[in-house]
C-alpha cells in the first residue's frame, strides 16, 4: 500500500501525526530512495529454460565439456603433466573473458554464465596436471583424467577441492545457476571419495566401496535437495539458483534408494517414498520430483505385475485402470492447480506456508 502526501496531511489535519514528524518521514523516504538509486542493483540470473536457443548454448558448453576430458586421456602421454595444467589455464582463461564480455549484455547472459561455468570445468584438468606432474596423490595414481567424469575408479580429492574453489570464485562475480551443479557433482564425488579414505583408509575402489557410495548418496542427496529450498527461500528474487541442486539432489536421492534390493515389504516403503517424492514436488513446485517419483511407482507396479501377480490374470487389468487413473489425475491437478495452491495457503499452519518457495505460491 502506498502512502500519498494528501494521506499524510489527513493525519496531521486528524492530530494522528505530528508536522514535524511528518517532515521527517518524508525527509527520511526520499534519502532512501536517492541511496537505492545510487547503489549498483543486483543482477538477476537468467533462469533455466528448455527452449531450442539455450538447449544449443547448453549442448556447446557440455561438447567443450567433454571434449576436455576426451583430449586429456587421449593426449596425456604425449604431452605430460605442465602441458595439460598449462592448456587447462589458457582454456579457462579464454572462456572466462568470453563469459565475461556476453554476461554484461542481459540477452547474452546465459551463454555469458555457461561460458563462465566452462571455465570453471578446467580446475580439475589443471589440478590434475599439477598432481601428476609433482606426483601430488591423496593414495595410488587413480588413472587418466578421461576416468574423473564417469566415476569409474580413484580418488580425485585435490581434483574435487580444487573445481568446488573454483566454482565458488566464479559465483562471487557471476551468480549463475548453472556452475552450482558443477559444485554439486564435485561436493558428491568428494563426500564420496573421503568417505572411503576415512572408512578403509586405502585409496577408494568403486567395486569394494559399492554399498558405502549409496549410503553417501542418500545422505548427500537429502543434503543437497536441503540446499536447494534453502536458496529457493532466501534467493529465489534473485535467480533459480536451485533449478539444477533440485535436479541433481533428486537425482541423485532417488538413484540410491531406486538401486538396492530388498523384502517385498521393503518395495511397498520404495514405493510411499515415490508418493511422498510427487507430493514434495506439488509443496515445492518443482516437477522433477514429481516426474522422479512417477517413475518409480512405474517400477513398483511392475514389480507386481512380473514378479508377484504374474500369474493373475485380473491384475492386468486392474493395472491399466491404475495407469487411466494416474493419467486423469494429473490433468485434474493441472487444471485445479491455482485451487490446491489456495487450499495450501488457507488450511496450512502458518510456519509450514513459510517452508513454500514463492514459486510454488505462485504456480
Amino acid at each position: 500500500m502506498l502512502i500519498e502526501d494528501s494521506d499524510l496531511d489527513a493525519a496531521v489535519a486528524a492530530g494522528l501525526l505530528d508536522p514535524t514528524l511528518r517532515a521527517d518521514l518524508v525527509a527520511f523516504a526520499a534519502k532512501r530512495r536517492q541511496a537505492a538509486s545510487n547503489s549498483p542493483r543486483e543482477i538477476a540470473a537468467p533462469a533455466p529454460r528448455f527452449d531450442p536457443v539455450h538447449v544449443l548454448y547448453y549442448a556447446g558448453a557440455l561438447v567443450v565439456i567433454g571434449a576436455m576430458g576426451l583430449f586429456a586421456g587421449a593426449a596425456f602421454d604425449n604431452l605430460g603433466g605442465w602441458a595439460l595444467t598449462a592448456i587447462a589455464i589458457v582454456y579457462a582463461a579464454g572462456f572466462l573473458w568470453l563469459g565475461n564480455a556476453l554476461w554484461s549484455k542481459p540477452e547474452t547472459r546465459t551463454p555469458g554464465g555457461l561460458c563462465v561455468a566452462v571455465a570453471v570445468s578446467m580446475a580439475p584438468l589443471a589440478v590434475y596436471g599439477v598432481q601428476d606432474a609433482l606426483n601430488l596423490w591423496p593414495a595410488d595414481k587413480p588413472g587418466s583424467y578421461h576416468d574423473f567424469y564417469p566415476l569409474i575408479n580413484g580418488s580425485w580429492v585435490y581434483m574435487e577441492i580444487g573445481a568446488l574453489a573454483a566454482s565458488a570464485l566464479a559465483l562471487r562475480k557471476f551468480p549463475f545457476p548453472f556452475i552450482l551443479l558443477i559444485a554439486a557433482v564435485a561436493l558428491w564425488f568428494l563426500s564420496m571419495d573421503l568417505a572411503a579414505l576415512i572408512a578403509y583408509r586405502r585409496q577408494p575402489d568403486w567395486a569394494t566401496d559399492w554399498q558405502l557410495r549409496l549410503t553417501v548418496s542418500k545422505i548427500f542427496g537429502v543434503a543437497m535437495i536441503a540446499v536447494a529450498w534453502a536458496l529457493d527461500l532466501k534467493w529465489g528474487r534473485l535467480g533459480d539458483f536451485g533449478f539444477w541442486l533440485h535436479i541433481f539432489g533428486a537425482m541423485t536421492l532417488w538413484g540410491a534408494i531406486s538401486w538396492g534390493n530388498g523384502t517385498e515389504f521393503d518395495k511397498a516403503v520404495y514405493c510411499a517414498f515415490n508418493i511422498a517424492f510427487i507430493a514434495l514436488g506439488l509443496f515445492l513446485g518443482r516437477r522433477v520430483y514429481a516426474v522422479f517419483g512417477t517413475i518409480g511407482i512405474a517400477l513398483y507396479l511392475g514389480h507386481l505385475a512380473f514378479d508377484v501377480f504374474n500369474d493373475v490374470i485380473g491384475f492386468s487389468f486392474a493395472l491399466t485402470a491404475i495407469g487411466v487413473a494416474i493419467i486423469f489425475a494429473g490433468v485434474y491437478l493441472e487444471r485445479r492447480r491455482g485451487a490446491i495452491n489456495a487450499y495450501f495457503d488457507a488450511h496450512l499452519p502458518a510456519f509450514v506456508r513459510l517452508l513454500r518457495p514463492l514459486r510454488a505460491q505462485q504456480a
